[in-house]
This record gives structure tokens, sequence and C-alpha cells, in this order.
């Protein structure tokens, strides 16, 4: 597009646009506002004259202005807002010169794009999500329904949430009306927000083995020690294309890599930067601790395993211990435990996109 074309910049709003227009070949600016459905968006960009590539900011309207304008033959780009850049000294913003910002950035080539999901991935990764928000309800739901005993008195000493602790919980009954009212609430609602996450882990077992697409990485993620299919699933979704992807590179992505405030002779490193998706990278924490304690056999994972051809049972058997190895070596050096969880969680970040590469059908000739 040297000396020719237009570049867009888009300030997406729920109710309201500001398109941005940099044409080239006149060097004119042009900022207007647009209506907020997504045809009077197309229609305004598709005016400019072409070619015409235009970007927008990553947001919750989602990616369907995106689709929208790759079906109609424009070119876009999603940008991730965490990535962009902010002189110091800018102290004034306002719709027109974000869009006016990101414009400018796109001519030079300087927009840190995303990828942009497809609408299959997209409904896969809401269902994935809804599980997870599912549980952080189940969480406080549990959270204020013990705090509630306690401050009654009432302090469970075994393992909570099982059988007895249920039987435990339905004897109680108390004298005072506001109580015992109180009480019945916050039960009901552990017990129905535990039914909303079980058909929702239903619902996700389901998918990943009958999407055609997810049910290979799926598959062969599970052969993993401490990654279930329900774990693997939420890899997959959150990562979509291992592809893009390195086994050194997959770490920082997911933001398990030490952060760094280096210059000239001086090198500092801090804690891990947690960028990219929180949601697969507690997944892959959670996955980690289950490598601290020595490899054993699992009918579990063995069940994972079957029918995986031998190549996966091999690189998976390579990981778990490999992985074990790391925690021993970390205790050794009194590390603490959740300074060495997160070490393996990038490791383990590792192992996954070598097994979620693996294609099926090598791994099926090798075997």
């Amino acid at each position: 597009m040297s000396g020719e074309g237009t570049w867009v910049g888009l300030d997406v709003h729920a109710r309201s646009v500001i398109g941005c227009a940099i044409e080239e070949s006149a060097a004119e600016i042009r900022t207007q506002r647009i209506g907020a459905r997504t045809e009077q968006i197309v229609e305004w960009v598709r005016a400019q004259p072409g070619p015409v590539m235009a970007c927008y900011e990553a947001g919750p309207t989602g990616f369907g202005l995106a689709r929208a304008l790759r079906a109609a033959g424009v070119a876009c780009e999603v940008v991730a807002p965490s990535k962009i850049e902010r002189p110091s000294g800018d102290k004034v913003k306002t719709d027109r010169r974000d869009a006016e910002r990101l414009a400018r950035l796109l001519r030079i080539g300087e927009v840190p794009g995303v990828r942009v999901p497809t609408e299959a991935e997209e409904a896969a990764r809401d269902l994935v999500r809804a599980r997870e928000d599912c549980r952080s309800d189940l969480m406080r739901a549990r959270h204020r329904l013990s705090k509630l005993l306690l401050r009654q008195g009432l302090v469970w000493d075994n393992t909570a949430w099982t059988a007895a602790h249920e039987v435990w919980l339905r004897s109680h009954h108390f004298d005072r009306r506001g109580v015992q009212l109180a009480f019945d609430e916050a039960l009901d609602a552990v017990f129905t927000v535990h039914a909303r996450r079980a058909r929702l882990d239903a619902a996700i077992v389901e998918m990943a083995a009958s999407d055609p697409v997810l049910a290979g990485p799926v598959g062969r993620l599970s052969c993993l020690r401490g990654v279930s299919t329900l774990t693997a699933t939420g890899l997959c979704v959150e990562v979509a294309d291992w592809h893009r992807f390195t086994g050194a590179t997959i770490g920082s992505y997911l933001g398990l890599v030490p952060s760094e405030f280096s210059s000239g002779s001086r090198r500092v490193q801090g804690g891990i930067t947690k960028t990219g998706n929180s949601h697969a990278r507690r997944l892959l924490v959670e996955a980690a601790w289950h490598h601290r304690r020595p490899l054993r056999p699992s009918r579990e994972r063995a069940r994972r395993a079957d029918g995986q051809p031998a190549v996966v049972r091999d690189r998976a058997d390579a990981g778990n211990r490999r992985l074990h190895q790391r925690w021993t070596r970390l205790d050794h050096r009194n590390k603490r435990p959740t300074v060495a969880v997160v070490a393996v969680a990038r490791e383990l970040a590792g192992w996954c996109w070598s097994l979620a590469t693996l294609e099926e059908t090598a791994a099926a000739r090798t075997g």
C-alpha cells in the first residue's frame, strides 16, 4: 500500500464508533463518528479510497466486526490493547485521538495484532469460560456458607465438600429465623451452582469427544499427569492454534516467564509477567502441582492414554518423568513451592505444546 490506499483506525464501543482514515495519496486525515451497527461500520470503511486496511482494539464487542470486514474484502487487524505504547507526556485521551493513534500505528506497521478465532473456536471458548465463571461462583458460595457456620461456632474438621460433609450440613437447624433463612439460601446456592458446574462439565466432555478439531490434541494432552479432559480442553480452546508458538515461546505467551528490568551491565529479574491468558496459566499451575509427588502408575491416566499411539504415550511419559525431576531439583535447591510450581508450569507448557503439535498421522505412522 506504499503511496496509495487508506489506513483506518476504529475506536469501537457498544453504542458509538469513531473512525479515523489516513488517505495515503492525498496526505489527508479524516475523523468521523459512525453508527455502532456492524453494517454501518463496514459500509463506511469500504467507502474509503482503496486498498483499505483497518484495525481496532480487542474488547467486549468481540471479533464479529473483524470477520465482517474480512468477508467484505477489507484487511483487518485486531489490536492487543495492553501492548499499545503511550507516551508518558500524553495526558489527553479521547475517542478521536485513540482512533487516530491506531491509524498511525497501522500505517507504520506497529500494531500488535491478536489472532481472530473462528466462530466455532469462539463458541467453544465461551463454553469453557462459562465453566470457569461457574467454578468461581461455586468457590464464593462455599466460602459464604462456611463463614456463616463459623459465625455460629460450627466447623467441619474433616475433608470438606464430600458426601459426609453434605450430610453434616443438612443436619443443622437454627432457632433464630433469620439465621435459618440465611443458611437455607446459602446451602441452596452451593447445591445450585454445583449442579450448574456438573452440567457444564458434561457439555465440555461431550464437545471434546465430538469435535474433530479438539479431539486429537485433547486426547494427547490428557496423557500428561495432572491434565484431565477438562484441563486439556481449556488449554486447547484458549491457545487455539498451537502452531503459532514453539516450546520456548509458549511460556512467554502465557505470562510464565520472569519480568526483567535491565540496563547496561545491570540485569534484574522479577516475578513472572502474568501477561496473556490468565485462565490457561491457572490451569497449568494447578496441573504442575501434581508433578511434585513421585511418578507412580495411575489407572485414570492409563484410561486416558488408552487408544493413543505409542509415540504419544512415550512422549507423555518422558514429560511426566522430566517434570518430576524438575520438582526434585528445585526442592534440593530449597526453592519455595510457590516458586517451583511456576517453573514446572512453564516447562509443562512446553510439553503441552509438544504433544498438541504432534500430528495424528505422524503419531500413528510412528506407532
